[in-house]
């Protein structure tokens, strides 16, 4: 509840520390909102596995200016079957999360860079940084798992643009609207 009271108090300064250029964008559907530098798309896919079939929901937005600090801004979701993974099962998050990060490297043929603990509010969750393409790309990720629906939030850019404000003001302005 606290935090909650802390969340709305603190979200003005947020909005004014962002760009002023930056959108709110809101996914109902994804219950999380974020500010992005423009219009999101979604794309959806469905994935088959041993637990069943899973979902998964990404929006993007893509800047292809040469000025842009951020290649893509991505926010990703999907929930998990009930009884096969939840955020209160502490036993599961440590390989849960060591797996997911292994799968982001390997998904890019990169390379790991640091990889640390950072929950989202009581919700077990991790940062990483993979760089790909040979060392010319970063890939900055901050992953949550909510009760049984994961979140990734994404930025890729140049390597050389890995330290950014737009990706601290990216991460910094998602926010989960009902858990």
């Amino acid at each position: 509840m606290l935090q909650n009271i802390l969340a709305i108090i603190f979200l003005p300064f947020l909005l004014i520390n962002a760009d002023p250029s930056w959108e709110e964008f809101k996914s109902f559907e994804g219950r999380f909102r974020v500010l992005t530098p423009g219009e999101m798309q979604v794309n959806e896919r469905v994935i088959h596995t041993d637990i069943g079939e899973i979902k998964y929901v990404t929006y993007y937005y893509q800047d292809e200016s040469r000025e842009a600090e951020n290649a893509m801004y991505m926010v990703t979701y999907c929930d998990y079957p009930e009884h096969t993974i939840h955020s209160d099962s502490t036993e599961l998050m440590l390989d849960f999360f060591e797996n997911t990060i292994d799968a982001a490297v390997e998904s890019v043929a990169g390379e790991l860079r640091y990889a640390e603990e950072l929950n989202y509010k009581e919700y077990p969750g991790r940062h990483w940084r993979v760089d790909y393409r040979a060392g010319h790309a970063t890939l900055k990720t901050r992953a949550f798992l909510v009760k049984n629906r994961f979140y990734t939030v994404q930025t890729a850019t140049e390597r050389g643009r890995s330290m950014n404000k737009a990706t601290d003001d990216f991460f910094a302005s998602f926010a989960i609207l009902v858990e």
